[in-house]
């Protein structure tokens, strides 16, 4: 079961990363694009935790941490400089 559903998934999900990386590439605005990419951050994620299962080993799962921590603080981060223009007051 876990055999056919993961494949699926990981398809859907890179189909998502593409959607992300156009709205990343042509979104109106600033805002629009960071958070295209913090959607796509999520959706690497995904793609990084379900080859992971699919492979069976734990690995990766320390990766994707890393990669959630870093989505996190540079959305953080590029929020604050779009409010105050500057990220360290």
């Amino acid at each position: 079961m876990i055999a056919t559903i993961v494949p699926i998934a990981m398809a859907l999900f890179a189909v998502a990363a593409l959607l992300n990386l156009y709205r990343l590439a042509i979104g109106p605005d600033i805002v629009d694009r960071i958070l295209a990419l913090d959607t796509l951050m999520i959706n690497s994620i995904a793609l990084i935790v379900l080859s992971n299962i699919w492979m069976g080993f734990g690995m990766l799962f320390e990766l994707a941490l890393l990669i959630a921590l870093m989505g996190f603080v540079s959305t953080v981060a590029m929020s604050k400089y779009l409010l105050r223009g500057d990220v360290i007051e």
